[in-house]
């Protein structure tokens, strides 16, 4: 498909209500809820071996968590450590130093990166000196790629002067800024008090220094949130312009995430006002000449991610969509997924017991997955439904070696219901997500997957839309 045509959405309010349940978002698959409790640190360090020994030198990305923040905000789910005091990093940044260590001895040589994202947290929690020290220690044990892409996660309010030209001179080329929303009473209800002209010096800084990227995190559906809120900062974003915007759903889940018990439920938006929310946020993102790239990702024509859309080189992982080829990724830090090869690794979720591991020269690995033939198969028709709006089941047959029509029977019998729904299209060898059902890929992707199908126990995700 080419861009202009996926760009070609159709909202149907109805449509997108009546299938706004609940499912994952396949970031992975199997889906980090279906991992297995213990230690997989011999299934990733066999993976690391055999697909990076000696001779076999491939370019790998790299994820490091720093899970600080100086304040909560309520609506969030990332694993944090609330502090103010600083000076708690160091300890951290000795045990990512030592996980490095450990990691990296695994390797026929030093590894080459060619993805590189701090997440978090907050990573701009670090003061200069700790992330001078942290961009060191990445140089002593890897190698980056020329074109390395390196993008970081900031919040404008903590950022430090010098601190981007720190980033900058280290290679760094992408950023994403949280903006959330900037209604103040909304900002209030989130405990994220962030000035409007904080975010633009933010973003006037990024753009002066010569980062390739600036990606800006909107949510709706927040507290206090309504229709009229999301217009005035939908034309404040769009006057800053951002090589991309990220459009996310909030996900109310209090009895999984505590700083969402501060949430006062009797004011967050109704669910009408809700869809009609994102009604509006999607219609003026594409009049805005924004491209849909997928689920809640938006980016500029001349874009990166929008490029590989076009070219079919798109890709999905921890990050979300991605333009880096599909590679092995290494995680470090606290609840970091690693992926090499067909096996999952995830690190323990707390710093303490993250820190007693290494102590004991062991990976802090606490649970994991390895992948069988039948998880690859479908990772990659999920993939391609995700990233292409398609399956050529022809094309698929031949790349797995199976009959695609005999294998996917029990999923093509459900596509029916899809197809009489506009969501999609059955082609004689193809599955076509329609602009209709483009919002809703998610459900299509569902039906493709083993277990949610025969799942003994029931898990809550965060809603569809």
């Amino acid at each position: 498909m080419q861009t202009t045509q996926l760009s070609s959405l159709e909202f149907d309010s109805e449509l997108v209500s009546r299938y706004d349940g609940h499912g994952p978002r396949y970031t992975s698959y199997p889906t980090a809820d279906r991992f297995n409790a213990g230690s997989y640190s011999a299934d990733l360090i066999q993976s690391i071996r055999d697909r990076h020994g000696v001779g076999n030198r491939k370019a790998i990305s790299l994820y490091v968590h720093i899970p600080f923040c100086d304040t909560v905000c309520y609506y969030c789910a990332c694993n944090k450590i609330v502090t103010k005091h600083r000076d708690r990093a160091d300890a951290y940044l000795d045990d990512l130093e030592k996980e490095m260590v450990l990691v990296t001895g695994h390797f026929g040589q030093k590894p080459l990166v060619c993805q590189l994202h701090f997440g978090g947290g907050t990573p701009t929690f670090l003061t200069n000196d700790q992330m001078h020290r942290l961009l060191a220690m990445l140089k002593r044990y890897f190698d980056f790629t020329d074109h390395a892409e390196c993008s970081i996660e900031i919040d404008p309010r903590s950022l430090q002067d010098g601190a981007l030209e720190i980033l900058r001179h280290f290679g760094f080329n992408r950023m994403s800024i949280g903006v959330q929303d900037i209604d103040e009473e909304v900002q209030k209800a989130i405990n994220r008090i962030q000035p409007v002209e904080c975010t633009q010096s933010a973003l006037t800084k990024a753009r002066d220094l010569g980062f390739k990227s600036v990606n800006m995190d909107l949510i709706y559906g927040l507290p206090k949130q309504s229709v009229q809120t999301l217009a005035r900062t939908l034309n404040t974003v769009l006057a800053w312009r951002p090589d991309r915007i990220a459009l996310y759903n909030y996900a109310h889940l209090p009895e999984r995430f505590k700083p969402q018990r501060r949430i006062d439920p009797a004011q967050m938006p109704a669910p009408a006002e809700k869809l009609a929310m994102l009604k509006l946020a999607v219609t003026t993102l594409l009049d805005a000449g924004y491209v849909y790239i997928g689920m809640d990702h938006f980016a500029l024509p001349d874009d990166d991610l929008s490029r590989a859309l076009e070219d079919g080189t798109l890709q999905r992982n921890f990050q979300g969509y991605s333009t880096c080829a599909d590679c092995d990724l290494v995680a470090l830090g606290i609840s970091a997924i690693s992926k090499v090869g067909g096996v999952y690794a995830q690190n323990a979720r707390t710093a303490q017991e993250y820190s007693e591991m290494l102590a004991k020269g062991e990976l802090p690995i606490i649970r994991g997955f390895v992948m069988n033939r039948d998880d690859a198969i479908r990772r990659d028709a999920i993939h391609d439904l995700l990233c292409e709006s398609e399956l050529d089941l022809e094309e698929f047959g031949r790349r797995w070696s199976i009959d695609p029509f005999d294998y996917f029977a029990q999923e093509l019998e459900s596509m029916g219901s899809l197809q009489a729904d506009g969501l999609v299209q059955l082609q004689d060898d193809r599955i076509v997500i329609t602009p209709k059902g483009r919002f809703l890929a998610r459900v299509v992707a569902m039906k493709f997957d083993w277990y949610l199908r025969n799942a003994s126990s029931t898990v809550r995700f965060s809603k569809v839309i």
